[in-house]
């Protein structure tokens, strides 16, 4: 019987077998004894102890059908015979099962990773599976985490050539470290070379060019003088960051982001248009207002009665600005999705080029674009060379979102960090 309690629950990988088992409430408890390995010598000078006495050693091990699990291993002492040695008394043995000091066995810390990792579950879920408490759950997460990143070490930064940088908010309340925001850094080296996916490598607090210098200067002259792409949004910080800490390397304005800058103009020339014709915001019956998801739909991917609709709308000459202010988001558009990254770069340099140069009075936000895009002329050109694009930063950005909301928020970003980490920083388990 005892062999096939032990290949169930599967303690012969911890260096004990089983010789009982009770129930204690929703706990199991099963009783073992530690392997014999043969005679024990003193860690202290090496010489074959006598024996004195046993002791009970307790440790939380992994659920078993469904309920947590208590390990009570009777653990032999001995004597140490030599009076040259200070060892008097030592313990057999029982690393196998845990670490010194530790209540929880070592294939404890593997199951809270991959349920917290592979599962997605929370702290507080895991606590109760293990029938422990949810800051002992926490330590091991974070003790484990740590061991993983020391594992690792400077190699998990090797080869990391594409960097995405973009701002997470992970607190909503007052007084939050780095006022609630975070900086994320991820590694686009995968995605960009076509082999996996991209994965986090930090996360620091704050979202200026001081937080993100400061995590570059950090970090070894090797893994700055590799860097060669920094993919980022609008946010001038994060340029001045790159720009001064990796100066070798290329900045790259991601496409969302300037779509989505045009697209923002072209919504706030609709709304002064709107106010401007009308008098009032717009209501459900104002044709300006019908048309603004329209407006910012694709050129190309307009049905006919859309097409109809817009058409209506440019029919009023009032209506001008707007049209002209969309026939350049549309024009942005067609750039980035030319199948030429020669010809869309060019499309793309002769639209800012118009907007610098030849926009008629009255379009104060075509006029703000134009200026923006100028400013940011060669991070905006750059991804037609290098095709590094934040999409899949802001795809990290969206996991650790739903991270926050399964754990109901977080209030230490130290744990936060480690989890994010554990979520998205593709850590070998």
């Amino acid at each position: 019987m005892s062999v096939i309690a032990d290949t169930i629950v599967r303690t012969v990988e911890l260096g004990v077998t089983i010789t009982d088992a009770a129930l204690d409430g929703d706990t199991t408890v099963v009783f073992c004894d530690l392997v014999d390995r043969g005679p024990q010598r003193c860690p202290g000078c090496g010489g074959v102890g006598v024996y004195r006495d046993t002791v009970e050693r307790r440790a939380t091990d992994i659920p078993v059908a469904g309920h947590p699990l208590l390990l009570r291993v009777r653990v032999r002492r001995y004597r140490c015979v030599s009076s040259t040695c200070e060892r008097v008394v030592f313990s057999a043995d029982s690393s196998r099962l845990a670490r010194a000091g530790a209540t929880t066995t070592r294939r404890c810390a593997r199951f809270v990773l991959r349920r917290l990792v592979l599962d997605r579950t929370t702290i507080a879920a895991v606590a109760r599976e293990l029938g422990r408490s949810w800051d002992t759950v926490n330590a091991i997460a974070v003790a484990a985490i740590g061991d993983l990143l020391a594992a690792s070490g400077p190699a998990r930064l090797d080869g990391v050539r594409v960097i995405g940088v973009d701002e997470h908010r992970w607190a909503h309340t007052r007084h939050a470290e780095g006022d609630g925001f975070v900086t994320v850094i991820v590694d686009l080296t995968p995605v960009v070379d076509g082999v996996g996916p991209a994965r986090l490598l930090d996360l620091v607090a704050g979202r200026s060019a001081a937080a993100m210098t400061d995590w570059l200067t950090a970090q070894t002259p090797q893994f700055r003088r590799q860097v060669e792409v920094v993919a980022m949004d609008g946010f001038g910080g994060y340029e001045t960051a790159a720009t001064s800490a990796v100066p070798d390397a290329v900045t790259v304005m991601d496409p969302f982001h300037v779509v989505a800058l045009a697209g923002a103009k072209l919504d706030a020339c609709r709304q002064r248009v709107q106010q401007d014709t009308t008098g009032h915001r717009g209501r459900t019956g104002d044709p300006l207002y019908r048309s603004r998801r329209t407006l910012r739909t694709r050129l190309q991917l307009l049905t006919t009665r859309q097409r109809a609709r817009l058409e209506a709308v440019f029919a009023d000459y009032a209506h001008t600005p707007v049209e002209v202010t969309w026939m350049i988001y549309q024009q942005i558009i067609t750039a980035y999705a030319h199948p030429n990254p020669g010809e869309g770069k060019t499309l793309l340099a002769n639209v800012i080029d118009t907007i610098r140069a030849a926009v008629p009075a009255g379009l104060n936000k075509l006029t703000t674009l134009g200026r923006t895009l100028q400013r940011r002329r060669r991070d905006v050109l750059a991804y037609f060379t290098h095709r590094a694009s934040n999409g899949p930063t802001e795809a990290i950005n969206g996991r650790l979102e739903a991270l926050r909301r399964n754990a109901l928020g977080f209030r230490n970003l130290i744990n936060y960090r480690i989890r994010s980490l554990l979520h998205c920083g593709a850590l070998a388990l």
